[in-house]
């Protein structure tokens, strides 16, 4: 069967959906990635939404005689991937081939660590002692172990450190559950299917852990291909790089002192040492000052409150690891921890060593926790490395891969020479379907007037569009001033992230229908709101990183060394892409209608707004905020 028939007008596709059209952009996609398989190549494609890029590369895959794996940016896509588009399309196309799901080991139940504190429950919080009852009772219905089918446990359950298992606190084979440990169930369905969907951050924590030389967390495969691939360069950063936190500490000494309670109860000692240590990792935090933010590490080791809590923290952790010696011979679980123990040490005291060149060593605080971050400043060397190593071929696509028409910066970033590399444009009418408008007489975007402006547009649009409105956010502080000025004078539902999980925040939304969703970075993308639920999308300013960004400074000063102009090759396509990811949201199917209002005057008044708005679908446009409640009110 040729990827021709396939996307034809009497072929297997035109057969199974009603009303179905070929659309030459997919089959040109479709073709190239066949090829690109069948020579081993390198491929990179922007599709715009509404191209079908799903189908386009899942046809060639299935096609092929060969081992495949997609690798997605959402937990989300993984699932639609898995659970609807394959299934779809091998009936349509009627080929068997074995599938699998792989997540990463965070995403199953560890049913060792559920009996353990299940057996000794480890807080007397009524939401951990409620959400291992639900757990418990899903451990006795689930095939799959998968933490997502467990209904009411949501992706942020406090309950998740108890009854998933790390990396660090796994047992391996000593645990007594290996046999019908479901990460291990997991891995060899996936080593023995022929199509296995993950996502990138199982991609890069398996090379990481290929590289250390340990058995490897899924199969090696013929194909690889990477949706939502803009966020690769960001992902393998992190993954190339080390961080270390105090939320991982603060596992450790609970997992310790479940053992202590459960196997040595009279080692008085230990629970003391594991007390004072809980302190130190606290006072650590407190001397970071009480906001959360990100900050440059070298400069905090500057800080004398901050060094001196940092030694206390490594003080203490080094008399755990003397206590911990003397109960070796007591109880056989203490090895493992013991091992963590050293490992965090180690680490800690490595925190101290900020002279290596082409890393920059940062810090981010939440409200309870310190993260230390050692984060390489261009992984396109060590990309291209992993690339050439597999032999295998590589398919990059995303809606947002470009800048100013030019996918340069993407295959820069990860050391690409793609053999197909292209720019598929959307199928969808922009011209009649959707409206850019922005608005004149604007405060500048860091004006304190801005919040107040915000509002009063905002209500304008929301009144217009009846509702259905999505208004994104580059900043928390923004979208509580904005969410607190529209609260009380809409009379819309109106739903802010962070008040549930994003995806009840999400079915809330749609199932209102006239609702508006205030949201900042994690809305920005991942989101298909189709029909009539959604007319209009607001956005406050250019998604630009924060000047003050200890990474972002990082690789704009390491830019400059290498005789690179710092603004235009590192911040502004990051913004520009963050920005297509946003603007993404409006128009989701070719019926759909609606104005998208970006509030930033620096779209007209400086030459860089040129490379955003070239960036973006070919809309008609507006500075008059009356055209586009005038559109947003004839709206069918």
């Amino acid at each position: 069967m040729s990827i021709q028939h396939v996307f034809s007008e009497q072929g297997p596709l035109a057969q199974q959906f009603s009303g179905y059209t070929p659309r030459q952009p997919q089959i040109e996609m479709a073709q190239a990635i066949e090829k690109t398989i069948a020579n081993n190549g390198q491929c990179v494609v922007e599709a715009g939404t509404g191209t079908g890029k799903t189908f386009a590369y899942l046809a060639p895959l299935l096609l092929s005689k060969q081992k495949s794996i997609i690798s997605t940016g959402s937990k989300a896509l993984q699932e639609q991937l898995y659970h609807r588009d394959l299934p779809t399309l091998q009936k349509a196309l009627k080929i068997a081939k074995t599938t699998a799901l792989l997540k990463g080991r965070a995403n199953y139940l560890c049913t060792y660590r559920l009996s353990q504190h299940v057996a000794h429950v480890p807080s007397d919080d009524p939401d951990i002692m409620h959400q291992l009852a639900m757990v418990a009772k899903f451990a006795t219905e689930t095939d799959s172990g998968d933490l997502a089918d467990c209904v009411g446990i949501e992706e942020d359950a406090k309950v998740l450190p108890y009854v998933n298992s790390t990396a660090d606190n796994c047992l391996g084979k000593e645990c007594p559950d290996f046999e019908r440990c479901y990460i291990r169930k997991a891995r060899l369905k996936a080593m023995e299917a022929d199509l296995v969907v993950i996502n990138h951050h199982l991609f890069f924590a398996d090379m990481a852990v290929k590289d250390s030389g340990f058995a490897e967390l899924m199969p090696t495969a013929d194909n690889y291909i990477f949706d939502e691939a803009h966020q690769l360069p960001q992902i393998a950063s992190d993954y190339f790089g080390e961080t270390f936190s105090t939320k991982q500490l603060g596992d450790l000494i609970n997992d310790i002192r479940l053992i202590y309670r459960s196997d040595i109860p009279d080692m008085l000692q230990l629970g003391k040492t594991l007390n004072k240590l809980e302190t130190s990792v606290a006072d650590l935090r407190i001397s970071f000052g009480v906001d959360g933010g990100r900050g440059d590490w070298r400069a905090a080791l500057a800080n004398k409150p901050v060094c001196d809590a940092l030694h206390r923290v490594i003080s203490d952790l080094d008399f755990l690891y003397q206590v911990l010696k003397t109960c070796l011979d007591r109880s056989e679980k203490i090895e493992h921890p013991f091992e963590r123990v050293l490992k965090f040490k180690g680490q800690m005291e490595r925190a101290f060593d900020v002279s290596q060149t082409g890393y920059s060593y940062w810090y981010e605080t939440s409200r309870r926790y310190i993260a230390i971050h050692i984060t390489p400043l261009d992984v396109s060397a060590k990309f291209k490395g992993i690339v050439e190593k597999t032999k295998a071929s590589f398919v990059f696509t995303s809606a947002t891969l470009s800048v100013d028409d030019s996918l340069a910066h993407f295959n820069a970033s990860l050391g690409l020479k793609p053999n197909h590399q292209s720019i598929v444009a959307s199928p969808f009418d922009y011209q009649n379907q959707a409206l850019l408008c922005l608005p004149r007489y604007l405060p500048e975007s860091g004006d304190d007037l801005m919040p107040h402006t915000l509002v009063k547009i905002a209500k304008q649009l929301i009144d217009a569009a009846k509702g259905r409105t999505f208004l994104l956010f580059t900043s928390y502080r923004v979208m509580h001033l904005v969410y607190e000025g529209l609260s009380t004078a809409l009379e819309y539902p109106i739903f802010m992230q962070g008040q549930s999980s994003k995806r009840i925040i999400l079915e809330q939304f749609v199932r209102h229908g006239n609702a508006v969703l205030l949201g900042t970075a994690s809305f920005w993308e991942g989101v298909d709101v189709r029909g009539d639920t959604l007319s209009c999308v607001m956005i406050d300013k250019l998604p630009f990183t924060s000047p003050d960004d200890p990474l972002l400074q990082a690789r704009m000063a390491d830019a400059e060394m290498q005789g690179k102009e710092p603004f235009s090759t590192i911040q502004l396509p990051q913004a520009v892409i963050s920005l297509k990811q946003g603007v993404g949201r409006l128009i989701r199917d070719k019926s759909d209608k609606g104005v998208l209002v970006i509030c930033d005057n620096r779209l007209v008044t400086r030459k860089y707004g040129q490379t955003f708005l070239k960036s973006l679908p070919a809309m008609k446009r507006t500075r008059s905020l009356e055209t586009a409640t005038t559109f947003l009110e004839n709206i069918e």
